[in-house]
């Protein structure tokens, strides 16, 4: 299905014309990261997306640009698709940069939002070339639309920025919610454990159930100390700005609600 999904859009992209057009929308500043037309986003949210945005530029030199808009129409893009929109105003603003320290980047990121459409659509910069369509795909489907069924428009916007920040990164994209059945199937399985590790010690278990356990309790310790320590690298300290004359190599992910 993911498959259809992105020769679709590689099929969309090619209709003839639609490259040439000239969107009538100027680009926030290099370090706003945030052009909220629909005025979806509250106030206190645009200040998080910031600083996460900010932070991430700084160390990946790689920015997330975040656009709401009323509709594709009002701003020159009647008849287009989400994607083609995206993908126009990707390169109209030159999202990115396309060389950093004589190597190729071009690691924009784009989250955009037409409200009355309801369509939204994450586009990457060419250097993350498809690579990453999957875990797009992942963070509009679980974290953005989600919120948008719900009137949440501010909350699912912060949680795509957050979940665009972790492939940034190289971190495993942030997923919905926990049921509280999977915590309660936890618990009763750490008792389980105890229960059994107490028998073990009452009864002078084998040595083969001991080196079980203790092989147990080793990969849990190695997991928990490989989700500590994974924090991502800090990227050198990039000052640049947001646009660089980056372009799209058309991928990403789409969402409806």
């Amino acid at each position: 299905m993911r498959l259809l999904i992105l020769l679709f859009t590689l099929v969309g992209l090619a209709a003839p014309g639609f490259a040439q057009t000239k969107l009538k929308l100027e680009p926030p500043g290099e370090r706003e990261f945030i052009l909220d037309r629909a005025d979806l986003i509250k106030p206190e949210d645009e200040t998080k997306i910031r600083e996460l945005c900010d932070k991430l530029l700084t160390d990946k030199a790689t920015p997330i640009i975040v656009v709401t808009i009323e509709s594709m129409a009002l701003y020159g893009g009647a008849g287009m698709s989400i994607e083609q929109f995206a993908y126009t105003l990707f390169n109209q603003w030159g999202v990115g940069h396309l060389k950093l320290n004589g190597q190729d980047w071009n690691t924009g990121m784009l989250l955009l939002v037409s409200s009355t459409d309801r369509k939204a659509r994450i586009e990457f910069g060419a250097g993350l070339a498809h690579d990453y369509d999957m875990q797009a795909l992942d963070i509009m489907d679980n974290l953005i639309i989600p919120n948008f069924k719900q009137e949440k428009f501010s909350e699912g916007i912060v949680k795509g920025v957050e979940g665009l920040d972790a492939i940034a990164r190289g971190l495993e994209v942030p997923q919905r919610p926990t049921p509280a059945w999977v915590y309660v199937v936890i618990v009763v399985g750490i008792g389980l454990m105890i229960f059994t590790v107490v028998s073990l010690i009452r009864r002078g278990s084998s040595g083969w159930a001991w080196l079980f356990w203790g092989a147990v309790f080793a990969l849990v310790a190695f997991l928990v100390m490989a989700a500590l320590t994974n924090r991502g690298g800090s990227g050198g300290g990039f000052s640049g700005g947001s646009f660089g004359g980056g372009f799209s190599g058309g991928g990403g992910a789409s969402g409806s609600w």
